[in-house]
């Protein structure tokens, strides 16, 4: 599994074709020329950007829901809608589709950031506003997400 590490802020030109950051290049060195696959996500308006190699990690697990359920078909169908394969060009940049970018209000400046294994691509604005309106007590939340999590414990 790879863990990537960081948060860059970007470009994307009026074409939609955005850098990605040298540092997440050296993360993926050994995994670009496999290629990403973009999608929507599923929680926020930004967009998703997996090493075809995670993409194929999680397309193992969707392969084991039963698509004559049909509320497994209807997420599938829901999961996988707009997903587009994406591939650096010889300058390290890669095309974010025209839907992609509407879905995620892109214009131009923009933010990558890791989300342990995919990268989030977001609108620079809307990810600051996102940011903002977390209203939350993060000492809280982190207490509740990682609280009970044996950190002694070998894996």
């Amino acid at each position: 599994m790879i863990n990537l590490i960081g948060k860059y802020d970007c470009t994307a030109d009026a074409k939609g074709r955005v850098m990605l950051p040298a540092a997440f290049k050296k993360q993926l060195a050994n995994v670009l020329s496999d290629g990403f696959v973009i999608k929507q996500s599923v929680f926020d308006k930004c967009l998703e950007l997996y090493p075809m190699q995670e993409w194929k990690n999680v397309e193992k697990k969707i392969s084991k829901l039963n698509p004559f359920v049909k509320k497994n078909k209807l997420w599938i169908r829901k999961f996988k809608d707009g997903i587009k394969l994406v591939e650096l060009d010889d300058a390290g940049r890669f095309l974010i589709p025209k839907d992609l970018l509407g879905y995620a209000s892109i214009t131009k400046d923009i933010v990558m950031l890791s989300s342990s294994n995919v990268i989030e691509i977001w609108d620079k604005a809307a990810y600051e506003k996102a940011m903002q309106e977390a209203d939350v007590d993060f000492e809280s939340l982190t207490e509740d997400v990682m609280g009970d999590i044996d950190f002694s414990a070998d894996e």
